[in-house]
């Protein structure tokens, strides 16, 4: 048997009970006497004690392996009201699973500190080290809470292509690939075809799923591959769905609260269920610029301006009612003032981390909406003829992973909070 218990299934009132762990060695500390092993799992640390005289030589000799070899080490639980979690491990058997045959790049512990892009470089082995091991569990609970939520609230969730026949949303953000004998585009968003699955009868469908922005951004809150969680609703305004991006995001922040708690304190993180202000955009404009900020009338929000929002508002803020010159050719304008849409951005502790609107669903509007951005509607042929059969008022939203994450995790670089980051200049591992 390799391995019969992760280590945090193990406790004091175990004493005396025989058990197979297996892991990488942590640390080993050598004394005249004594020599200690810590070997960790996905789960946890716990100390192997071998003590001279009530250990076999041959297995404290055994003990004395690099950092990060790969063991399985069988061993009795021993309660010990010293050890750090109670109790500890007297080794009977150590095998190395796998011998080292590289130096490790750098050190694991931080005692060290390392360049994140030497970390990124070496990724595989930055994912051992404690603080990354916490990022992806409370993105683990992200994901799964979002699919619970949207679940029990009546959702249901599609699957949308990554490869499209024209970008998404227009505009010269898109990553071009050969698709056998014509050009293709890696998807900017799987806005087009959320939509349609409204227009098929689908009411209230959810998804995730990687997008691609050719964006030439070097900025620590930009990556070119992302993981979108999105949402699209019939018979909703975006008002409804407001509404239910602030349940979703509160829950998802409950959750991360309650199952990742240790996490949380591992990274220093203080994590509190935010109450949503929302403004609109005239009003938003007022407040920043009574807080210093260029920003004019028709301009996009800067991130000064995000954060000059959280600073006066608090940790969320919903802006709503955006100028329909800055938005997506879909995005429905206000009645009786069609120079203002019906379309909102999630700022999180600073940072936008999602956008919606309600859609136009009318195919003679969407072809006047696509012309004034410059667009051809005949690229769009497949999507407005869509809306010709019959398609309801509908509103969506898409929440950045990679972003919520790094707002929830404190993190200052969004490519910790990416598995293996896809940006600019990095394309492996």
């Amino acid at each position: 048997m390799i391995k019969s218990h992760c280590i945090s299934e193990l406790s004091s009132d175990m004493d005396g009970t025989e058990v197979t762990l297996a892991g990488w060695v942590n640390e080993v500390r050598e004394t005249a006497k004594i020599t200690f092993l810590i070997i960790r799992d996905s789960t946890g640390m716990v100390q192997v004690i071998g003590k001279r005289g009530e250990v076999a030589d041959s297995i404290i000799e055994s003990l004395s392996l690099p950092k990060e070899s790969v063991v399985s080490i069988r061993g009795i639980v021993r309660a010990n009201r010293e050890a750090r979690i109670g109790f500890e491990i007297v080794p009977i058997e150590i095998v190395n699973l796998n011998p080292l045959s590289a130096r490790i790049p750098f050190e694991l512990t931080g005692k060290v500190p390392a360049e994140i892009d030497v970390r990124l470089d070496n990724r595989e082995i930055d994912l051992r080290r404690r603080e990354p091991s916490s990022i992806f569990r409370i993105e683990s609970t992200i994901l799964n809470t979002f699919t619970d939520i949207l679940s029990r609230d009546g959702f249901e969730q599609i699957r949308t292509p990554c490869i499209i026949a024209e970008a998404s949303e227009g505009g010269s953000e898109v990553f071009p690939i050969r698709y056998f004998e014509r050009e293709a585009y890696l998807a900017q968003s799987p806005q087009l075809y959320k939509q349609m699955a409204i227009v098929g009868g689908m009411e209230r469908v959810f998804m995730i799923m990687p997008v691609f922005r050719a964006e030439k951004s070097n900025t620590v809150s930009h990556i070119n591959e992302i993981t979108q969680m999105d949402i699209e609703m019939a018979f909703a305004t975006h008002e409804d769905v407001i509404k239910v991006l602030i349940d979703t995001v509160n829950g998802i922040l409950q959750a991360v609260k309650d199952r990742n708690a240790d996490d949380l304190e591992r990274l220093g993180v203080d994590l509190e269920i935010p109450d949503a202000k929302i403004v609109t955009y005239k009003e938003a404009v007022e407040i920043l610029r009574g807080l210093g900020s260029p920003i004019e009338a028709g301009q996009d929000l800067s991130r000064d301006d995000e954060r000059r929002l959280y600073e006066e508002l608090g940790e969320a803020v919903v802006v709503k009612e955006f100028p329909t010159d800055i938005r997506a050719f879909y995005s429905m304008p206000k009645e009786g003032n069609p120079e203002i849409s019906n379309s909102f951005d999630y700022i999180y502790r600073g940072i936008e981390i999602c956008s919606g609107a309600q859609r136009i669903h009318k195919p003679e509007m969407l072809i006047e909406a696509i012309e004034r951005k410059g667009l051809k509607p005949k690229d769009f042929e497949f999507y407005i003829n869509a809306f010709r059969y019959g398609a309801p008022p509908h509103a969506g939203w898409s929440i950045g992973l990679e972003r919520l994450a790094m707002q929830i995790t404190g993190m200052k670089n969004i490519r910790e909070c990416s598995l293996f980051p896809r940006d600019r200049k990095r394309l492996t591992p």
